[in-house]
């Protein structure tokens, strides 16, 4: 989420609350505090693993895979720069692949618009394929509250329809991205650019990689400790009998992931000798309490209206969702594009959905809707990847709209809502 664009959009949701309450006389909706201190949690866990020098060793790991491949990079670093955000939570974590997977484009005389553009756009679809993603709890925890047919669907169900609807998404952009735009040699205005000396050297420039680094023991402890605490989470949601019961039911899924995540942030701390004062000044916490921020205005506005309007809601939209519910995925990537995060759609569309009878199996299917941000390269992973590409490949166009990431974008987020489909289809949700 861009640091600008994030904590404005929050604060102006808390402009438009005080205008609600206090000039129009609306009751204040409620904040999503569960989705909030989730954020914190998971944010806490990634910033620690980060600042211990653990997701170096993921990421040397992700380099490793594309080096030995290079002829496939196209294909290969999308579904890195995926499994990287799977992993953490957070689609952050690209900007550290983005000038390799540029090295490896340029030194083997692949166009690296077809890498680039692609691996950005998967590391932002991989938060719909992660158990620790602020956008699949905050989906699991409005879920909670809807049973279908007696059954919740529960985390496990979530993530079986997401992980390979997301997975699919991710094969057809790197398809799309092996045959997509001129080959180096074919392109002119490529070949004017190299045809200057100076220019040459930019383009082709010094190799960016990480293999070299010593990764010491303490970094592998701590990548270890937080890839245990995600498999502990997903095993935990897979098997509720081993949750403890609070009330009478297993313990809530939104609660465990809090207290594992906070829990391994507290491991790394300890075992690796980590200096918690770095922990808050990494990429990592930075844009997850951006984060923080935005969900807390946007949803807070967004319930305060719906609460006020929701028997008009869902008279005007009660009979064209049950008749057409993919109007909902277009409705939902639209709130996306407005909102500039996954997390903040799902929190404001997913209750108002909900209350107007978008059927639960829907939601999930069209999980992948809430990733709309591409639709406009002004997202801060798609302009890295214009920034770390010398070679001019990955641009944006004369009309804003034809830019390097929209192709990819449709071709994957539409692709997931398929496969999501047909998932829920097949599992008798839809």
């Amino acid at each position: 989420m861009h640091a600008k664009g994030g904590v404005a959009l929050g604060l102006l949701g808390g402009v438009g609350i005080v205008i609600m309450t206090f000039v129009f006389k609306l009751a204040p909706g409620k904040p999503p505090v569960d989705v909030m201190l989730t954020i914190i949690a998971v944010v806490a866990a990634s910033a620690t693993l980060q600042a211990s020098g653990g997701l170096e060793v993921l990421l040397v790991g992700a380099e490793k895979a594309l080096r030995r491949n290079p002829k496939y990079v196209s294909v290969l670093a999308p579904f890195v720069t995926c499994l990287l955000t799977m992993l953490c939570g957070t689609g952050h974590v690209v900007y550290t692949m983005l000038p390799i997977i540029y090295d490896i484009a340029i030194k083997n005389n692949i166009r690296p618009e077809r890498p680039m553009a692609a691996s950005s756009i998967a590391s932002q679809m991989g938060i719909l394929a992660s158990p620790v993603s602020v956008a699949i709890v905050s989906l699991v925890a409005f879920l909670a509250k809807v049973p279908v047919a007696g059954q919740v669907i529960d985390f496990v169900g979530v993530l079986s329809i997401t992980i390979p609807s997301t997975l699919a998404g991710v094969l057809m952009i790197g398809i799309f991205s092996w045959f997509r735009g001129k080959d180096l040699d074919q392109d002119e205005e490529f070949q004017k650019r190299i045809a200057d000396p100076e220019q040459r050297k930019v383009v082709y420039g010094e190799t960016a990689t990480l293999l070299g680094k010593k990764l010491a023991t303490a970094q592998w402890t701590a990548m270890w400790i937080f890839v245990g605490a995600i498999a502990l989470v997903a095993f935990l949601g897979a098997f509720q009998s081993l949750r403890p019961l609070v009330g009478g039911k297993p313990l809530s899924m939104v609660l465990t992931i809090q207290m594992f995540m906070m829990l391994a942030g507290a491991l790394i701390l300890l075992f690796t000798k980590t200096d918690p004062s770095l922990i808050g000044k990494t990429e990592v916490f930075r844009a997850g309490m951006i984060a923080v921020v935005a969900v807390f205005g946007i949803a807070w506005m967004a319930d305060t209206v719906f609460e006020a309007h929701l028997p008009e809601f869902k008279a005007a939209l009660a009979d064209l969702v049950k008749t057409q519910p993919w109007t909902y995925a277009i409705a939902l990537l639209l709130v996306s594009k407005l909102v500039n995060s996954q997390a903040a759609a799902i929190v404001a569309m997913v209750p108002v959905g909900l209350a107007i009878g978008v059927p639960p199996g829907y939601i999930v299917a069209f999980a992948a809707a809430s990733y709309g941000y591409y639709i406009l390269p002004t997202y801060p992973s798609d302009l890295a990847a214009i920034q770390f590409d010398r070679s001019g490949t990955t641009h944006i166009g004369k009309y804003v709209i034809n830019h390097s990431f929209i192709l990819p974008g449709l071709i994957g987020v539409s692709t997931s809502c398929l496969i999501g489909y047909l998932l829920a289809s097949a599992r008798g949700l839809v």
